[in-house]
Order: structure tokens, then C-alpha cells, then sequence
């Protein structure tokens, strides 16, 4: 080595050493402030699917500040009506559920009894402790505090949606007078906000179209609480991989143990999960997104791990997005782009490709998409 030339050989491990402590110290803030993060994030992720609507009416002619209002108005009378239909099939659940337990705890113990007149090792008096109904409907008061938890936080969820509306009004102008050179932050957040309101506008809408033809699904082969299980299919599909098993386990069971139900009737619903669940997310859903907005399947595991840890079940719901978030704002820097190849599935993207912007990418995808 020569003597002008500074020895580097120890900077490498101490950025290292220090990029990895910033990431504990940040995942703790994460996990200690858990109750504030999760109402933000959701509103955050709220706010920017509202704005293309708002995008819209502005060009129809209507101020900004009315088009938030009209938004706000429309989503909220949908969502009110959701809320109600939502609240009185749930309270419909709920009177029935010591009947279903019932059914369902004399329907498995007879399972078992027969599985051990063939000689299989099964120890009822056990199981009978497991699902002791009295233990199970206990549990219906700590849920119902849950619930009332949630319409709080959903309160809160939309008063923060509604200002993050309003102060997207004057928002460029305050970066204009916050930054010296603004043009270049401006670009990247621009290609940031619009890959991201791509990708949860589609993830949205896959969602949507999932709910709804489970809700058609349940009404066809006679399920009770269609809509109950409609929501809950539209909620769990943003969790990958296990969300759609996970949504269709309750009404399967339900049908199972009903006495206008059966096996055949349960085997019915599972084939018509699984039958959705393929065609939306294996291809429509890639199809909309381009391969460029996919995630690897260990990515999209381990993120419902991680997140999951950090911020409990709500973690879990919003794994995808918030991985898919920090995918989408790495791949917005030229110096960080390398990172979200690496989260990406890595499918059949031209090399020459990689140094493209993420929108640049999508938008040749979608074109050929349509072209095929």
C-alpha cells in the first residue's frame, strides 16, 4: 500500500456496525410506539387512495378544497352504511355463537370418539377441556372491548385522514419554500407517492373484488353472516400467503356444524375460496401490478413475521403494504435501487432494465399487458 494512500479497510465494518444499530434503535421506537404508529400509517395509506378521486373532480372543475369534501362525504356515507349493515350482522353472530359452539364441541368430540373406536389415541376428557363452551363464550366480552377499542382507534383513523387531505393542498408549496433546490426531492417524491398510490390503489380494488365474490359465494351455498365473512375476506387478503386460509376457516366451519350445511356443502365454499383467491392472485393481481410491484415470496413471509412482531395483528394486515412502501421509496433513489431488486421476485426484468425508475418499468409493463 502506498504510503499517500489512506488505509480504508475498517470503514466498511464500522458503517456496517452503525447501520445495523440504527436499524435496533429504530425497530424499538417502532415497537415502543406501536399505539401511535399503526392509527398514522393507516391513515397515511387511507389518505393517498382518497386523493386520485379528489385528482379527479378538481379536473371536472371543482376547487381542491370542495373535492376533499365531496371524498370525504361520498366514502364517508359508504362506509357508514358498511358500518351498520356490518354491526347488525355482527350482533346477529354473536346471539348465535353459544348455539354454533355447542354444535360445533358435540360434532368434534363425536369425530374423536369414532377416531378412537378405530384405535387411534385420542383423549376426549382432554378435549373436552379444550373446547369447553362456557370457556369459549367467556371469551365474548374481552372481544366485544377489542371492538369497542377499534371504533375508537377508527375514529381517530378518520379525523387523520381528513386534515393529511387538507394539507396536501398547499403541500408543494411548502416544499418549494422548505428546500433551497426543491426539483429533485420533488421528482423522486412524485415517482414515490404515484407508484404508491398504483400499488395500493390495485391492492384495493383486488381486495374489493375479493369481498364481493366471497359475499356471493357465501349467499350461493347458504352460509349464514355472508357479509360478516365478505369483510373479513377483504381485510385478511392483504396479509400474504395465509390471510385467504385464515378468512375462509370461520364460514367453512360454520357450514360444517349448520344443520342446512355438510360436508358438501363445506367442501363447496373451500373449492370457491381457493378458486378466488387463484384467479385474483395469481392473475389479475399480477397482471394490474406488473412484475416490477411484486415482492418474492420469502420477502412477503418474512415481512408478515417482522411487521407482525413490531406492530401485532395490525402489522400482520399492513405487512405487504409497508414492505411495498419501503420497496417502492428505496427503488425512487438511484443509490438505494440495488436494495429493492433484492425485495423484488426477480422474474423474467431485463438487466438493462434495472437502473429504470420503478414507474418508467410498470407503465411498458401495463402497455404490454393491455397489448397481449
Amino acid at each position: 500500500m502506498s504510503q499517500h494512500e489512506p488505509d480504508t479497510s475498517g470503514i466498511i465494518p464500522l458503517n456496517l456496525t452503525l447501520g445495523l444499530a440504527a436499524l435496533v434503535v429504530i425497530v424499538a421506537g417502532m415497537k415502543a410506539g406501536a399505539s401511535l404508529l399503526v392509527p398514522l400509517m393507516l391513515a397515511v395509506f387511507i389518505a393517498l387512495v382518497c386523493t386520485p378521486p379528489v385528482q379527479w373532480l378538481n379536473r371536472l372543475g371543482l376547487s381542491l378544497r370542495l373535492a376533499v369534501w365531496l371524498t370525504l362525504l361520498v366514502i364517508g356515507g359508504l362506509l357508514s352504511l358498511l358500518g351498520l349493515l356490518l354491526a347488525n350482522s355482527f350482533g346477529t353472530f354473536t346471539e348465535a355463537l353459544p348455539g354454533i359452539e355447542e354444535k360445533l364441541y358435540d360434532y368434534y368430540l363425536g369425530l374423536f370418539d369414532g377416531l378412537a373406536k378405530m384405535g387411534l389415541a385420542v383423549d376426549t376428557g382432554r378435549l373436552a377441556e379444550l373446547l369447553d363452551v362456557e370457556q369459549l363464550g367467556s371469551s365474548v366480552p374481552g372481544l366485544l372491548g377489542e371492538l369497542g377499542n377499534l371504533l375508537f382507534q377508527s375514529v381517530m383513523v378518520s379525523l387523520l385522514v381528513i386534515f393529511m387531505l387538507f394539507e396536501t393542498l398547499n403541500f408543494r408549496d411548502k416544499i418549494y419554500r422548505a428546500l433551497r433546490n426543491p426539483a429533485p426531492s420533488l421528482e423522486r417524491f412524485n415517482e414515490f407517492s404515484r407508484t404508491l398510490k398504483r400499488y395500493l390503489a390495485v391492492k384495493t380494488l383486488i381486495s374489493l373484488m375479493t369481498g364481493v365474490l366471497v359475499w356471493v359465494a357465501c349467499l350461493l351455498v347458504g352460509v349464514d353472516f355472508p357479509l360478516l365473512w365478505a369483510v373479513l375476506a377483504f381485510a385478511l387478503n392483504f396479509i400474504p400467503n395465509i390471510g385467504s386460509a385464515i378468512a375462509a376457516i370461520p364460514p367453512v366451519i360454520l357450514l360444517l356444524v349448520s344443520p342446512g350445511g355438510g360436508l358438501v356443502d363445506a367442501l363447496l365454499l373451500s373449492a370457491a375460496y381457493l378458486g378466488i383467491n387463484f384467479v385474483l392472485g395469481n392473475i389479475v393481481e399480477p397482471r394490474w401490478m406488473g412484475r416490477a410491484l411484486g415482492l418474492s415470496t420469502f420477502i412477503a413471509f418474512l415481512s408478515l413475521v417482522v411487521w407482525g412482531w413490531i406492530f401485532g395483528i395490525a402489522g400482520m394486515l399492513l405487512s405487504v403494504l409497508l414492505t411495498m412502501t419501503l420497496k417502492i421509496a428505496l427503488d425512487s433513489h438511484p443509490q438505494t435501487r440495488w436494495i429493492a431488486h433484492l425485495l423484488g421476485p426477480g422474474d423474467d426484468q431485463p438487466l438493462e432494465e434495472a437502473d429504470r425508475p420503478l414507474s418508467e418499468r410498470n407503465g411498458e409493463e401495463g402497455e404490454e399487458g393491455r397489448g397481449e
